[in-house]
């Protein structure tokens, strides 16, 4: 996974399994950290940064914005999102990619590295600000649109966020599991939704009408009661008092 700058070539990187939205916003979140918000980023149009087509145009049609989860920290970051419609039109980051295929393979084969976290921390032992120094430019002006992270909890934006049910009980399923939360009246949820927030570190946070609530993971699936086995109490017989309408002759009324 790679980053570079457009004003001055600087590159930031990291290497993965696979080009996967993890990856893709722990980059991200690397590179904030390192330089600050960017302006705006020029990506492809792999479904991983910006819906297809075809879900743009039933968002379109409905009403709706439709997100990945890579464009919705890039929103609430500010990040302007502009997609490139060809290999040629991001020319400046296949040429840096080029650069690492040249030089970062040789460079971890002389030093006999084949995995891919011993890889990533040669990257920040000072191959990438070797790799900096020799290729970056100074810029055509000195205003840097970088913007600082302050204030804002990079945490809770860098992370896998979707919508899920509540049921009467306040159970939760999501990605399999089953999650008892906190209940917040004795009654059923007033708002049958709640935000489930998957860290980059892996930690849960359910998010219901504006704050996290502690869960409890349950062991197995919640079993639904039948009404039939639920014991009911006798049902009295109705019995009309004597002096009720129904017990009078209609010639009497």
């Amino acid at each position: 996974m790679n980053m570079v700058d457009d004003a001055t070539g600087v590159t930031l990187s990291l290497l993965a399994e696979a080009e996967t939205i993890e990856a893709a916003l722990t980059l991200l979140w690397k590179w904030i950290k390192t330089f600050g918000i960017p302006a705006a980023l020029y990506t492809d149009r792999k479904n991983l940064y910006v819906p297809s087509e075809k879900t743009q145009l039933s968002a379109a049609l409905e009403g709706e914005e439709r997100l990945t989860h890579f464009g919705r920290a890039g929103k609430k970051l500010g990040i302007e999102m502009i997609t490139a419609y060809s290999p040629q039109a991001k020319g400046r980051v296949e040429r840096s990619n080029g650069t690492y295929q040249d030089r970062l393979v040789k460079e971890l084969r002389l030093a006999g590295i084949s995995e891919i976290d011993a890889a990533n921390e040669f990257l920040y032992a000072g191959f990438l600000e070797e790799l900096n120094n020799k290729f970056a430019v100074e810029p055509r002006a000195e205003q840097d649109f970088h913007r600082s992270a302050q204030g804002y909890d990079l945490a809770s934006i860098f992370c896998l966020e979707e919508e899920r049910s509540i049921s009467r009980d306040w159970i939760v399923r999501f990605e399999n599991h089953y999650y008892q939360l906190k209940r917040q009246s004795k009654y059923q949820p007033a708002k049958g939704k709640v935000l489930v927030r998957k860290y980059l570190n892996g930690e849960l946070h359910f998010n219901y009408r504006g704050e996290d609530i502690h869960y409890q993971r349950l062991a197995q699936r919640p079993v639904r009661v039948e009404k039939s086995l639920v014991p009911q109490k006798p049902k009295r017989k109705y019995q009309p008092s004597p002096a009720h309408p129904w017990r009078r002759s209609w010639k009497n009324k």
